[in-house]
């Protein structure tokens, strides 16, 4: 499998309004600057993100190995408002202390506006509790912070500039009016400057560009809530790793390799429940639809046959939403071939368990792009 997936191991929102209050347990993530009639100033909501590093090595090393890979975070929208044109959303790399790089930013176990307030984690003026240490927003050396003296106290979290294979973590991700508010951005820089021990693991903090927040223009009211690692949904945040396992090696085997247009495709080695722990390798038969007919003492239609080395590729549907959990990606989900057939890998782990998917294919040949669904479908359990 050339898509791999991981699930956070913690989030949490800090609001400039509750400058105490910790969200660690609640089901929404927020990115917002709002202008409540009831105040005079802009109140600004960050999130906070992170994927645990031993998860991490443990793909890079054990999964993807010496292959090149990029790295997505990828978050599902609940709800969005009041997004204008070239509402720009950036993503830093958390930092919590300038002094002791081994000291993390606690969840709690908070949910928005609990009577009382939790207090027991991160919130916007310190990475622990309320009382606790505060945010180093001028810490400098490559760690900065932002927030406005008028309308919030100091905090709302710090990150890391940049660092030494990056000069600087530039990266943001512009959203309109009507485009798809679900995250899904390139964070390979970040990833790396972790794995390659230039900066530690505090996660991810997620924010709008500055001159979005603080805003006091009743114009300009981004609000995007995303599921967070705690939601009821099928939606978590995901850290995707994506890399190019592909291998064409069919050795001394006589199959020809598929090149017309009507073709019929069945996947072979399905049992139809995996368990989460499950690596499957999948394999394609194929044939033509209608094969010329020729002089022979066997069946044309038990002859398999390769689809075209370069032009076939598998995704994942989830066959409840019918969206897709594994899309096709011409670098990234093409087909590999052995000695017995075509074939694709397939990582359980990486899907919500207790859930029914579908595979597609899809082939480039004769001229045509033709997408196969043969209700090839298969559940993951809790193992």
């Amino acid at each position: 499998m050339a898509v791999y997936k991981i699930f956070p191991e913690k989030d949490t929102t800090l609001y400039s309004r509750y400058p105490t209050m910790n969200t660690g347990i609640d089901a929404i993530n927020q990115i917002s600057n709002l202008n409540f009639a009831v105040d005079s100033f802009p109140s600004i909501a960050r999130t906070l993100l992170k994927f645990d590093s031993n998860e991490i090595d443990d793909v890079i090393e054990n999964v993807i190995g010496s292959n090149n890979y990029e790295t997505y975070l990828k978050s599902f929208i609940a709800t969005a408002q009041g997004i204008v044109e070239s509402s720009t959303l950036e993503i830093w790399p958390v930092a919590v202390s300038s002094t002791d790089s081994s000291l993390e930013w606690n969840q709690g176990t908070g949910t928005y506006l609990d009577q009382p307030l939790t207090t027991d984690g991160a919130c916007w003026e310190s990475p622990f509790f309320a009382a606790g240490d505060t945010w180093e927003v001028n810490a400098g050396n490559g760690i900065t912070g932002s927030y406005n003296p008028t309308y919030s106290v100091p905090g709302g979290g710090t990150w890391y500039t940049g660092s030494t294979s990056t000069p600087t973590f530039n990266i943001n991700e512009t959203f309109g009016p009507r485009t798809d508010k679900d995250l899904d951005i390139n964070v390979t820089s970040i990833v790396q400057a972790w794995t390659g021990s230039e900066i530690p693991n505090h996660g991810f903090i997620l924010k709008w560009e500055d001159n979005l927040e603080f805003n006091t223009s009743k114009l300009v009211q981004p609000v995007m809530q995303y599921y967070s690692v705690d939601t009821n949904t099928i939606y978590p945040p995901i850290l995707e790793f994506r890399w190019d396992d592909s291998v064409w090696d069919t050795g001394s085997s006589t199959m020809g390799e598929l090149s017309g247009q009507q073709l019929y495709l069945s996947v072979a080695e399905n049992p139809g429940v995996f368990y989460s722990e499950s690596i499957n390798r999948f394999r394609i038969n194929a044939r033509y639809k209608y094969p010329q007919r020729v002089y022979q003492t066997g069946s044309l239609y038990t002859t398999n046959s390769y689809l075209p080395s370069g032009s076939a590729w598998y995704a994942i549907k989830d066959l409840d939403t019918n969206e897709y959990i594994v899309k096709f990606d011409n670098n990234y989900t093409k087909l590999s071939a052995d000695f017995t057939s075509s074939y694709f890998d397939l990582h359980m782990d990486g899907f919500e368990p207790e859930r029914y998917y579908k595979i597609l294919i899809k082939v480039n040949s004769g001229g045509s792009t033709t997408v196969y669904d043969g209700n090839y479908n298969f559940k993951i359990v809790n193992g």
